[in-house]
């Protein structure tokens, strides 16, 4: 079913849009988080430095093919157009709804992290968990109805902010006199069972932590230069991002030899009570606050471009194509925060969203695959820009995605288990929509 212009989504962003959105949408708590649980699974400082350095290379180069799909196909979305072009609705349903589903269910964990903290900062509030939580949400809805503008100046706002803070926390690390870089006492063979598992499950986290890379690529239909501004804002972003995750490792190695680091639950915590002393560093409660602020408000605004482009397509109510004088999809809004909502009321949404990582690679795999597929079956379509040193480079961050899937399949099985799940519930929903679309 066609949409009128009236339910057009608005071509008002730009490039500092785009930067901020990728920014934004990937740097959260997880950098503060990670290095910890890292060192402690691989224990190898330079083995856990390169970990890092892999991760973003490995999105950059996967960023060199999306920047083709989404110049080539600039539509709201995503991944889901490409691989509904290049494989057909069903393999498009159940990668869009994948994309879906790993993308609405963080901004409840958002909210209820971001309570979290500020009942740190402020302890009389520690009985108000839920009802901070709710009011974060609400906030948010009102402001991205009442636009898209709105909803992109507090993207650029915050942002900003963010890479000030960290930018301002790797320089406090290097400031410090009173620590060495220690030599690393544990001698690990690569080739060991226990060092191989490690490894996956620390590129499963690494992965997870640059989840958001390819965010702007949701955003191509409302960009109003997408030829010229996607390719250069996810190359500028993400190479802005590899070195601030870089630079925060090296830096907190810099105050706390690996094994000490190893058994931290908020790394960046203990490196700042290190630097700062315990009263100061409530900073990096502070620094989390805007990390948290910045990608609950990218995550408010992925999903109902999603819900979009399937309602588009038939794969939703049509009615989630509305979009009110602001630019928002206001139906599909609305339908991603009332889904938010209930999973802050019922707070069992961790083991979803664990997965994030999984859903990431088996989509982002699917996307490389409809480059090769759309180069070949409709080699004609318009391409603003073309992918570098095609299709090597394509068919190396495919290699590497297969073999990460592989290793996440085995240092992580209960997530799989639930990808399988919902892919054996899939068909049959597919099914009784396209039958419903028939009818119509």
């Amino acid at each position: 079913m066609a949409i009128t212009n009236k339910n057009q989504l608005r071509k008002t962003l730009g490039l500092s849009f785009n930067i901020a959105m990728l920014i934004g949408g990937t740097i959260g708590v997880g950098i503060l988080r990670t290095p910890g649980t890292i060192a402690g699974l691989l224990e190898n400082y330079w083995l856990i430095i390169a970990s890092w350095v892999f991760g973003g290379i490995f999105v950059l180069i996967g960023a060199n093919s999306y920047a083709e799909l989404a110049t080539m196909l600039p539509k709201a979305g995503g991944s889901y157009n490409y691989i509904k072009r290049a494989f057909g609705e069903y393999a498009g349903f159940l990668s869009g709804w994948f994309d879906y589903i790993t993308n609405a269910i963080p901004p409840a964990f958002y909210c209820i992290v971001i309570s979290e903290y500020l009942i740190i900062l402020f302890p009389q509030l520690y009985n108000y968990s839920a009802e901070i939580s709710i009011a974060l949400l609400l906030i948010f809805v009102l402001i991205h109805l009442s636009g898209v503008k709105n909803g992109s100046s507090i993207q650029k706002i915050t942002s900003f902010i963010k890479v000030i803070c960290f930018v301002a926390l790797v320089i406090a690390c290097f400031l410090y006199s009173g620590a060495k870089l220690p030599p690393i006492q544990k001698d690990n063979s690569f080739f060991q069972i226990g060092l191989l598992f490690g490894l996956f499950k620390s590129l499963q986290l690494i992965i997870g932590t640059y989840n958001g890379w390819n965010n702007v690529c949701f955003f191509a239909e409302e960009n109003d230069n997408p030829s010229k501004d996607i390719p250069r804002s996810l190359y500028s972003g993400i190479i802005l991002v590899i070195a601030i995750y870089t630079l925060l490792n090296i830096a907190f190695f810099y105050v706390l030899p690996v094994e000490t680091l190893a058994e931290s639950n908020l790394a960046a915590g203990d490196v700042a009570n290190i630097i700062f002393g315990k009263k100061e560093a409530i900073i990096v409660t502070v620094i989390s606050i805007f990390s948290l602020l910045s990608i609950l408000n990218a995550f408010m605004m992925i999903p109902p471009r999603i819900l979009y482009g399937l309602s588009r397509d038939g794969f939703f109510t049509t009615k989630g194509t509305l979009v009110n004088k602001g630019g928002t999809p206001i139906v599909a809004l609305l339908v991603s925060s009332l889904f938010s909502l209930c999973l802050i009321f019922i707070g069992s949404f961790e083991v979803l969203f664990s997965f994030a990582a999984f859903t990431s690679i088996i989509v982002w795999l699917l996307a490389y695959f409809s480059l090769l597929k759309l180069r070949t079956k409709e080699p004609n379509l318009p391409r603003p820009y073309r992918s570098i040193w095609y299709p090597w480079s394509t068919i190396i961050v495919i290699i590497v995605s297969i073999a990460l899937l592989l290793g996440f399949i085995y240092s992580d099985t209960k997530s799989f288990v639930i990808i399988l799940a919902m892919v054996l519930i899939s068909y049959p929903l597919f099914l009784i929509l396209k039958s419903r679309n028939r009818g119509n």
